[in-house]
């Protein structure tokens, strides 16, 4: 299997720099994306049964879905780049460490990595691919979902949008590494596995509160490129842009989330 240290492109380089800007606050998230969580049941259940199983949660969060998977005898590691999420993971008991995804030192220690909502934030994803299938055992498992090709797009062009008309360079603010079925099976595959299932799931998720709250919470890299002074305007220009399509009759909001769950298993 190739290293990719040495070959990251500059659209993976933007990326990862945007990425880095993405502030995780673990009360804000709690507060604002907690249905990221809760919705993670049907990546787990590809999992399932975990009794007994060495895992290792990649991207674990404030730990809401580790703890579940810990509880039924999974013996996990849960890691995040986020000092904050990992905090709270610990708070639930969880071993959580801090770990940036793309170096991971574990080898050949691990029945089955698993991964919710966190894939899309990591770039190059070539890299997560490598360091996975060195932390897992020979026959291991690699189970996730994260965002697929058109995840919240109607929000993600209008973020764009909102900072050109201000004269940022709004692509280079996106974090996002939104990937086809098609295009992630072939990575997997080239990084040394067996693709036992994959697909793009459309699933329109209701949010609490308010769009800005989500905006702040979920797609922070993309205000932090521009001044203090200007965010809220940011935020009321996207609301205003995508009213039609994701606000709802009773005035909440709905973003069009799509996505990519998928099993595997190493070669």
């Amino acid at each position: 299997m190739r290293s990719v240290k040495d070959h990251v492109s500059p659209i993976e380089s933007a990326r990862a720099k945007a990425s880095a800007r993405q502030d995780w606050d673990a009360e804000c998230y709690a507060r604002n994306a907690r249905f990221v969580s809760d919705l993670g049941g049907p990546v787990a259940e590809l999992l399932r049964p975990v009794s007994g199983l060495r895992v290792l949660d990649l991207g674990c969060g404030d730990g809401a879905l580790t703890e579940q998977l810990a509880a039924e005898g999974a013996d996990i590691v849960a890691i995040d780049a986020s000092a904050s999420q990992v905090s709270a993971a610990r708070a639930r008991g969880l071993d959580a460490r801090i770990r940036d995804a793309r170096r991971l030192d574990f080898e050949n220690e691990f029945d089955a990595v698993f991964s919710n909502a966190a894939l899309h934030w990591i770039s190059p994803p070539e890299a997560v691919i490598e360091g996975v299938a060195r932390a897992l055992k020979p026959g291991g498992r690699f189970v996730g979902e994260f965002g697929g090709e058109g995840n919240v797009e109607t929000v993600r062009r209008a973020l764009i949008s909102a900072l050109n008309a201000r004269g940022y360079d709004g692509a280079a603010a996106d974090p996002w590494f939104f990937p086809s079925d098609e295009g992630y099976r072939d990575m997997l595959q080239a990084g040394g596995f067996l693709v036992d299932s994959i697909e793009l799931i459309p699933r329109p998720t209701s949010i609490p509160g308010d769009l800005g709250d989500w905006i702040r919470t979920l797609a922070g890299s993309f205000l932090a490129v521009a001044s203090e002074a200007q965010r809220d305007a940011v935020i009321s220009d996207v609301r205003s842009a995508v009213r039609d399509s994701l606000q709802r009759p009773d005035g909440g909001w709905s973003v069009d989330y799509v996505r990519l769950r998928f099993a595997a298993r190493l070669a």
